[in-house]
């Protein structure tokens, strides 16, 4: 069995790699928004004309970024989001509840700090982990029935 996973959420950190070099040997095709924060920020106006307003720039810029990403979410078996401590992630809580409307498994990646802020998104997944190598057991025992060990 063959799945496609999408890594969504906070950029700041190697959480994506983890899980990646965890995976290794099975059969998962894995996508990523953007991961270049700038090249995201700036997408809009680089190729759609410059902006003087701070809100069409950035409108600008989400609108050519969603191309990436709904075609990713609607393509993906399991999409992962991750929230990470530094940074307000709307997007990323974005991206979990298009998912779960869209009826994707839903794994959400997380520390302890953002259980109650987070409750609504966790109760949508059907795994939440504070850990990057527990998604990479559940990819391997999803596709391989092996417990990790």
């Amino acid at each position: 069995m063959a799945m496609k996973v999408y890594l969504s959420g906070e950029i700041h950190t190697d959480w994506r790699e983890q899980i990646i070099t965890g995976a290794a040997g099975l059969d998962v095709t894995f996508s990523s928004p953007v991961t270049d924060h700038a090249a995201s920020d700036d997408c809009g106006v680089a190729i759609l004309g410059a902006e003087t307003d701070k809100y069409w720039h950035d409108h600008k810029g989400a609108m050519v970024n969603a191309i990436r990403t709904r075609i990713a979410i609607q393509d993906a078996d399991i999409v992962v989001v991750r929230f990470g401590e530094k940074y307000k992630q709307w997007n990323a809580a974005f991206d979990a509840g298009y998912a779960a409307a869209l009826g994707k498994s839903l794994i959400i990646v997380h520390g302890e700090d953002h259980q109650h802020a987070l409750k609504e998104v966790d109760a949508a997944a059907l795994a939440v982990t504070e850990d990057p190598k527990a998604v990479a057991d559940i990819l391997r025992y999803v596709l391989t029935q092996q417990l990790p060990g």
